[in-house]
């Protein structure tokens, strides 16, 4: 059952759709479940709604899934360049083209746990607790959801990072993970497609040398240095698209909440 709502955006006063999942059955029972936050939620469940016309199939996977769990997946701004900023968390490098755009990434995490998560948790039976609670989103998407795990690790316990766009906002990012307090309970996936490298020599290997492979590392190192489980995947072939991002999820859903 995939129901959609609105929800006021303070920061834009604007409202921004929300694509909620909610487990078969779910009205003949009173269990409680599980909740699974994502960016760009438009893209997760129908073809129909994704911006390009290919979801991550999200719906087909849950039904057929053993673990049952609620999956909200919010929309951001489709004005203009709205969705740079509110996926921004951090100032990107001055180098970076991304450094034009205002980062409202904080005030986007802001809300979702001081608006969207306690409406979520008030309106159906949901498991509110951190260690039931995972947020996981693709490139900038990616970047706000290890934002999250590093930054509202009280909120949320496991994250997907499905090619995140981290390298402009390395320097903050380590810096949280060294300032913040996580979890040892912490799981996080990182994930890279080899088609998305800029120069890599064989496309049809898995990366080992890349700008793109390093960051990732770096950020599963520091997660792993702080006791949390990190696991680094490289999917060869794999570009920036939801056709791609739709064959991990089996791995990283599988990485989060069963292992």
């Amino acid at each position: 059952m995939i129901l959609k709502k609105d929800f006021p955006y303070g920061p834009r006063r604007a409202n921004r759709p929300a694509h909620i999942h909610l487990p078969r059955g779910y009205e003949f029972t009173d269990q409680r479940y599980p909740v699974m936050y994502f960016f760009d939620g438009h893209n997760l469940f129908r073809d129909r709604d994704a911006t390009y016309g290919k979801s991550w199939g999200m719906e087909e996977f849950l039904n057929a899934w053993p673990k049952d769990m609620i999956l909200v997946g919010l929309e951001c701004g489709h004005e203009g360049q709205e969705r740079l900023s509110e996926y921004l968390p951090y100032p990107a490098d001055r180098d970076s083209w991304f450094s034009a755009f205002e980062p409202r990434g904080e005030q986007t995490m802001d809300w979702i746990v001081s608006q969207v998560k306690p409406s979520i948790d008030s309106w159906y039976r949901t498991i509110p607790f951190r260690e039931c609670t995972g947020i996981g989103g693709s490139s900038m998407g990616g970047l706000m959801a290890l934002y999250a795990a590093v930054r509202y690790n009280r909120w949320f316990s496991k994250a997907a990072c499905v090619s995140s766009a981290i390298g402009m906002c390395m320097g903050p990012l380590m810096t949280d993970m060294e300032r913040y307090s996580i979890s040892p309970d912490t799981r996080v996936y990182l994930s890279w497609g080899t088609q998305e490298v800029r120069g890599l020599a064989d496309p049809n290997r898995e990366d080992r040398e890349s700008g793109v492979y390093h960051c990732n590392r770096r950020a599963a190192q520091a997660l792993t240095d702080r006791g949390a489980a990190a696991r680094l995947r490289c999917q060869v072939g794999g570009g920036h698209r939801e056709a791609d991002w739709e064959k991990l999820v089996p791995e990283f859903m599988d990485f989060l909440w069963r292992m």
